[in-house]
């Protein structure tokens, strides 16, 4: 099982990695917590999150967003490609960290070497 360190926003143990698990994913990789935002004007928050990382250089990040939804955003070579959303994707980095926008108010901070090819 892969568990990724990440400093501030996501970090995980292999013991959390394997109990605990956020309402609509596997439980199967790091867990913790990213900063987002899901309705307009509403601040950043600290919603439950877990990164889900493939061999193949894709990874999937669910979150439970402060609406009760999860938001999964899926990433190929690093950079966020699409969402469980119909809506669209975007994002810009500011330093190591991804800001991803989902059209229209949701919002989601995480480093960027998290879903970096290793």
């Amino acid at each position: 099982m892969r568990v990724l360190f990440l400093a501030l926003t996501l970090a995980a143990t292999q013991a959390t990695g394997q109990n605990a698990t956020v309402s609509g994913t596997d439980g199967q990789s790091a867990l913790g917590t990213v900063p987002c935002a899901a309705i307009a004007d509403q601040p950043i928050a600290q919603c439950p999150a877990e990164l889900r990382r493939k061999d193949d250089g894709k990874a999937t990040l669910a979150v439970q967003l402060p609406t009760g939804e999860v938001r999964r955003i899926y990433f190929e070579n690093g950079e966020p490609t699409s969402s469980s959303s119909t809506s669209p994707v975007n994002h810009e980095l500011n330093g190591d960290i991804m800001i991803i926008f989902i059209e229209p108010n949701e919002v989601f901070e995480l480093p960027a070497s998290a879903v970096k090819i290793q």
